[in-house]
């Protein structure tokens, strides 16, 4: 009979009590609502965290002009000629008008004003709504939908290359 008692008294001793566990689980959820106030307390204060803008190096104004057949005209918003014209699905391109047309809708805004579409110095690109003060920093979206947009400036230098020099 005393193994019985030694071995009840050994799982006994094995065996936690529940206000134990109490303590770690206490802290654990104090750390996450701290956690959750300064984050909230850090995002109201209107702080930026994102990394400063680089130098602009380029900066176009284009318009976005839906056409009948389902195709987009970009237009160069100074020289008032068509650079591109985006035919297809090209989703990324869309979709990223679609989102800056629907907050122009929402403040009733045109499709006059244009956007700019900014080259920084340090290779990244920046497409501004001024009207509605949106913006969209495309690298954010990886290189081949960045690319999409990079195509632009490169069609807004061969226009102007093949307009000739202003009189």
């Amino acid at each position: 009979m005393p193994s019985r008692r030694i071995e009840a008294m050994s799982h006994a001793q094995t065996v936690s009590k529940p206000h134990d566990l109490q303590w770690p689980i206490v802290a654990a959820c104090s750390l996450a609502i701290a956690t959750i106030v300064l984050v909230g307390a850090f995002r109201l204060s209107g702080a930026h965290i994102g990394e400063p803008d680089a130098a602009a190096v380029t900066t176009l104004e284009l318009r976005f002009l839906d056409r009948d057949d389902g195709s987009i005209a970009v237009v160069d918003a100074h020289a008032g000629r068509e650079i591109e014209h985006i035919v297809g699905q090209n989703g990324f391109v869309r979709g990223t008008l679609r989102g800056l047309a629907r907050e122009r809708r929402r403040q009733g805004i045109g499709a006059e004003p244009p956007f700019q579409l900014v080259a920084r110095a340090d290779g990244r690109l920046t497409l501004i709504d001024p009207s509605t003060g949106r913006r969209v920093d495309l690298e954010s979206f990886g290189p081949t939908n960045s690319a999409e947009f990079a195509r632009l400036i490169t069609a807004a230098d061969k226009a102007r290359v093949a307009a000739g020099p202003r009189s």
